[in-house]
């Protein structure tokens, strides 16, 4: 409750079974990544239902879905395969070749794929270039970087835009799936332009169930997109393995940097991901560079870190989670995180009323924040302006409470349905005695909206006194 950068853990092999996932609740979790890259239906279904019997503040934790994407993968190729520089090999994704190759994904063409074009494998550990394209579905390639390649790596082609659609049959099988296991956020891998959230709201609202989608951002695409894809989309992910090998590993730091500032300029929660503590999947202590990586972060203002294969397949994912929690600790007690400055689209009465709610709390030194929301904007609205005080967001939908859970500074509390204004205040100093926030004769700020129920009515603000 007191951290307010959250914790997105990733369930997998090292850690999914209820004792672990419990004490890594325990420890700090704030969100489960369930990754669709892996497993059969019944597998994934088995970590739904692992997920929602762990308990969290009277409800479960979040559970946030990442669909694959159309990553293109090595699909079949011989046990042992390792290619040595310079050595040439085929890639293709014909499925009646008998030579010798490296066999990808067949949901694309290789025919617009040029000569010179670089190939990077299993995150860059081996290169190829391209020296010939002889027909749709054949690459001749040289090894520039040699290495073992192995099957269900990933293969990249940096600077090539792909035929690849932005949701594959999979995914709307995994997104409906998700729907029907009650997923509070989607996350979209390999997105490229705005639109490419149509098709996941086309599917959801075939269900007839709309839930919060995150643009993972880890294509070049979307660097030059970047605007279009935040104001579309309800979040942003920066996805750093993939764009590290997008892009030249060297721009990295600003490109995440440039997610943090549009993100943030418009309310859009931001995560950070990839080897967080990439050291930890071995090692029971991380190193200094990866803490120092995690509190820049946390000065940067993200939303939420998010690890993955430190708990998905590490030997200590409890421990990673208390280390986590701890740089988050120490570093947010250093930070004082209030954006100053007023966004430009700071125009309309929700907006104004978010922002005085901060700058009041400011002035009056007042700490407790409670945002009435039936719909979440509310809280997302006052969070934007990372206020030093807590925000509490008393809300009557658990549905909404696990959504924003993701969210900066965000406590959610399920509350009992409320009808009009007048009951408010003593349902906020209710909540405030049961928890034990404050004491008798403190301040407090209560802010919501008139007509209740209705994203975007926030229209009013209460300075209070607890009773």
């Amino acid at each position: 409750m007191n951290n307010k950068t959250k914790i997105i853990a990733t369930v997998g092999p090292g850690c999914d079974n209820k004792k672990t996932l419990q004490s890594m609740v325990d420890a700090g979790v704030n969100v489960f990544r369930l990754n669709m890259s892996h497993g059969d239906e019944g597998a994934k279904r088995k970590l739904y239902q692992l997920v929602k019997s762990l308990k969290y503040n009277n409800t479960r934790p979040t559970i946030l879905t990442d669909l694959a994407g159309p990553k293109i993968r090595i699909t079949k190729i011989d046990k042992g395969f390792s290619l040595n520089e310079k050595e040439n090999v085929i890639i293709s994704n014909e499925k009646t070749l008998k030579e010798k190759h490296i066999k990808v994904s067949n949901e694309f063409e290789l025919s617009h794929i040029s000569k010179g074009t670089k190939i990077l494998i299993d995150d860059g550990r081996v290169q190829l270039k391209v020296i010939d394209n002889p027909s749709p579905n054949i690459l001749r390639c040289t090894t520039l970087i040699g290495g073992k390649v192995q099957a269900r790596k990933g293969v990249n082609f940096p600077g090539v835009t792909l035929d690849t659609p932005s949701l594959t049959d999979q995914d709307i099988v995994d997104l409906k799936m998700a729907l029907d296991q009650g997923a509070d956020w989607i996350a979209l891998s390999f997105v490229r332009r705005a639109d490419d959230v149509l098709s996941v709201h086309k599917i959801m609202d075939d269900v007839g169930k709309r839930i919060p989608v995150m643009a993972k951002i880890e294509k070049w695409e979307a660097l030059d997109n970047l605007e279009e894809i935040a104001d579309t989309f309800d979040g942003l992910m920066v996805a750093r393995g993939d764009l590290g090998v997008e892009i030249d590993v060297a721009r990295v730091p600003l490109a995440q940097k440039k997610v943090i500032e549009i993100a943030g300029a418009l309310g859009k929660p931001v995560v950070i991901a990839t080897q967080l503590l990439e050291s930890m999947i071995n090692n029971k202590t991380p190193t200094r560079a990866e803490v120092s990586d995690i509190a820049n972060a946390i000065f940067d203002s993200v939303d939420a870190l998010l690890v993955t294969g430190e708990t998905a397949i590490g030997k200590y994912p409890i421990d990673v989670i208390k280390i986590l929690a701890q740089v988050i600790s120490e570093t947010e007690e250093a930070t004082t995180f209030q954006r100053e400055s007023i966004p430009e689209n700071v125009n309309k009465t929700p907006e104004a009323i978010s922002h005085a709610v901060c700058e009041i709390s400011n002035d009056l030194d007042i700490n407790i924040l409670m945002s009435m929301t039936h719909t979440g904007s509310t809280a997302r609205m006052i969070s934007r302006y990372r206020p030093q005080s807590k925000i509490f967001a008393l809300t009557p939908f658990e549905n909404i409470a696990r959504q924003l859970e993701l969210i900066w500074g965000i406590t959610p509390i399920k509350v009992d349905s409320y009808n009009n204004i007048e009951a408010i205040p003593d349902l906020c100093n209710n909540v405030l005695h049961k928890l034990k926030l404050i004491n008798k004769g403190d301040k407090f700020i209560i802010t919501g909206g008139v007509p209740m129920g209705i994203e975007g009515t926030t229209n009013y603000l209460s300075v209070q006194t607890h009773r």
